[in-house]
């Protein structure tokens, strides 16, 4: 089963889904392997139609190219990964990745080379390794940021960005957040989240929505919730400010251990983000 309005060929695609059900270094609850099939399922009830722009989902050449199938190396699971990513941003259509664990994102930005990721979290992830791991998906912004560890391969992730902009997190070790002061990283607090506008001129950006940015009251189905976080409301309006920016997008660490709320939201915001991108929203 594909996205839900994704119809397009592929040949002729502005955006492809692609499903990235990597679940290795999920430190609390896992089930992220099942994540891409639940943000189509749980996407089947939403109309085609887009009241503020005007558009039709399956107007916007959205093609689901399917999962890119996980296995337990991550490291060669990201490279292949981010190769197939890069095949279609060569080609001209936006990567949409459903994941899977956060870890996917490094493939994302090793596929776009953006100059800024922004990160919807309710962590920093940026930790240099998780019990050893320096592909642990809790490590995964500082991977973006500073590339591969010495004990991984050079080529694994080519792409990285120059600033991280980390809107909604609310915990981290003193390690993070001592690496969060250095100039290369934002954080932007759940309470300031309403007010923050990008200012991003002319610099490309990757959009990575981990679902655990929203309190667990709206999306209980991830790996490592957080309370005090943010409202879909809000998570939706930064989705809607980044879009235009951006040359790539995720939505990740859903699970299935709720009744569909967390992949419920996942699945909006990839139609929100998509809506935005290709004619954007008007101004409130």
């Amino acid at each position: 089963m594909g996205f839900p309005g994704a119809v397009a060929d592929l040949e002729a695609a502005d955006y492809a889904v692609v499903g990235a059900p990597l679940d290795t270094s999920t430190t609390f609850q896992p089930g992220t392997r099942f994540g891409p099939e639940r943000i189509r399922r749980f996407s089947r009830s939403y109309d085609d139609y887009d009241r503020l722009t005007d558009q039709y989902f399956s107007d916007c050449a959205v093609h689901d190219a399917g999962d890119v199938r996980a296995w337990d190396d991550a490291v060669e699971y990201l490279e292949f990964l981010g190769g197939s990513l890069a095949d279609h941003h060569r080609d001209g259509a936006v990567p949409l990745l459903l994941g899977g664990e956060h870890t996917v994102t490094a493939a994302g930005v090793r596929a776009t080379d953006p100059d800024v990721l922004v990160v919807l979290d309710a962590h920093l992830d940026l930790r240099d390794d998780y019990d050893g791991n320096p592909w642990s998906h809790a490590a995964v912004v500082r991977r973006a940021l500073d590339g591969d560890p010495e004990s991984a391969p050079l080529s694994t992730v080519s792409g990285t960005a120059d600033h991280a902009v980390i809107i909604g997190a609310r915990t981290g070790s003193k390690a993070e957040w001592e690496r969060a002061e250095r100039d290369d990283v934002t954080v932007v607090s759940p309470e300031d989240a309403a007010d923050w506008e990008p200012d991003f001129a002319d610099e490309s950006v990757y959009l990575s929505v981990d679902i655990d940015g929203a309190d667990p009251a709206f999306a209980p189905g991830t790996g490592t919730m957080e309370p005090f976080g943010l409202s879909p409301r809000e998570m939706r309006d930064v989705v809607r400010a980044v879009a235009p920016h951006a040359v790539g997008f995720d939505t990740v660490e859903v699970n299935d251990r709720d009744d569909g709320q967390a992949a419920a939201l996942a699945g909006k915001l990839l139609k929100e983000f998509v809506l935005s991108h290709a004619d954007g929203y008007p101004e409130d």
